[in-house]
């Protein structure tokens, strides 16, 4: 660094000393950065893997697409090289992906001890995290409401309506996009099971802006028109003013006015006695389970039948067994019993097979409350691993659905 001074009296310093310092600092600014996201701390050592590049961490592998049924890239590739335990860095977050059974088995026992429910930025904005009460009372209402009890009672019949019903409508197309049509009948259905009649004229729309949802949840949050997520926002906003119109119409009402049954007027007679049901987490709860039914039973219905076509003899067992219960019925239109379905042996066998095969996620997220000693990490319990697992299952991507079994 050359300095002089002028006849004036002043100090110089030459530019371009100035300007290589500067650089320098930023450079070691950087490199340290990049050191230091690449090897984070932990109060123990950490899993093999990758952080990837920093803050974007590994999130475009984990973007990328594929049509197989097998487990996505990101993970097989990384399973493969690491063992079934690695960390890497989803959308700036630090993760642990664990696809090990006996530690699986662990974590979900500890749920809400050492870990608690966890999802990634862009599901986090769309559907809001819940707090653990608010996720244990959602589990809860979601059993009164869908669980063993309601089935053996006034829910079986009521989907056998829908079935039928959907199944005529289809019967008068010359081709059907089942993963499309799935949803539109989903979502009529829970409308009705979450809020009676109160949404019946906005079925249609609502089944059409979950479709776009379904396919923008995964992408960078970044929140700018005209990107995936701003459009998934959007949507959330949009439905969910829907909702809270009808909530706070039902809460305004008197017990006579409001009537009873439905999934809602649960939670509004339970809102009197738990103080952190507000307007807010009714709304975020019931938007929630609305767009789970709608996309976890979509896609598994559209595999059920991509299934079922490859596999001629699984379908003509089904029909056997099918056909063995109507002809056992005493009039052969009544509806479904319990006995019944609990009959459907081989059915059951088929629907456990394309729940294996299908995993709707890779798995399910976690966050470390405590020393596992991965405190404060987000954890992915790779589900999707042990369905597709070598040592588990002989072939395990061609399913024979349950025959011979």
């Amino acid at each position: 660094m050359e300095a002089y001074i002028s006849s004036s009296g002043e100090i110089s310093v030459d530019l371009s000393a100035v300007l290589l310092l500067v650089g320098t600092l930023i450079i070691v600014y950087i490199s340290h950065w990049i050191y230091r996201w690449r090897n984070p701390k932990c109060s123990a050592p950490l899993p093999p893997g990758s952080m990837g590049l920093p803050s974007i961490g590994e999130t475009i592998h984990l973007l990328i697409p594929s049509a197989s049924l097998d487990l996505p890239p990101f993970i097989k590739n990384r399973l493969i090289r690491y063992g079934p335990i690695f960390r890497t860095s989803v959308a700036g977050r630090p993760v642990v992906v664990t696809a090990d059974p006996e530690f699986n088995h662990f974590l979900l026992r500890q749920d809400g001890e050492l870990v608690e429910s966890w999802s990634l930025d862009t599901f986090a904005q769309v559907f809001d995290q819940a707090t653990q009460s608010s996720h244990k009372y959602k589990r809860k209402v979601t059993l009164h409401q869908f669980g063993v009890e309601a089935l053996k009672g006034e829910l079986l019949p009521q989907m056998e309506v829908m079935v039928r019903k959907t199944l005529s409508n289809w019967s008068c197309k010359d081709s059907v996009e089942v993963r499309s049509e799935a949803v539109a009948m989903t979502i009529d259905f829970a409308l009705r099971q979450i809020f009676s009649g109160d949404l019946e004229n906005e079925s249609l729309e609502i089944s059409g802006m979950f479709r776009n949802l379904q396919q923008g949840l995964i992408s960078f949050p970044i929140n700018l028109p005209g990107t995936a997520h701003h459009k998934c926002l959007q949507i959330r906003n949009r439905v969910t003013e829907m909702i809270r119109e009808v909530v706070r119409k039902r809460v305004a009402e008197s017990d006579d006015e409001r009537g009873g049954g439905d999934m809602l007027h649960h939670i509004i007679e339970e809102k009197k006695t738990q103080s952190f049901l507000t307007e807010d987490v009714i709304v975020k709860m019931t938007f929630g389970l609305l767009f789970a039914a709608s996309d976890s039973l979509s896609n598994t219905l559209a595999l059920a039948f991509k299934l079922l076509a490859e596999h001629p003899l699984v379908l003509e067992e089904l029909t056997a067994e099918h056909e063995a219960i109507l002809k056992k019925r005493v009039n052969s239109d009544s509806t479904l019993t319990w006995n019944e379905y609990k009959s459907m042996t081989f059915t059951l066998q088929v629907i456990n097979e394309v729940l294996r095969i299908g995993s709707t996620s890779p798995g399910f997220f976690r966050r470390a409350l405590r020393d596992i000693p991965i405190n404060g990490w987000m954890i992915v319990i790779a589900t999707a691993a042990l369905h597709l697992n070598d040592n588990q299952f002989e072939d395990p991507l061609n399913s024979t659905l349950g025959v011979g079994r």
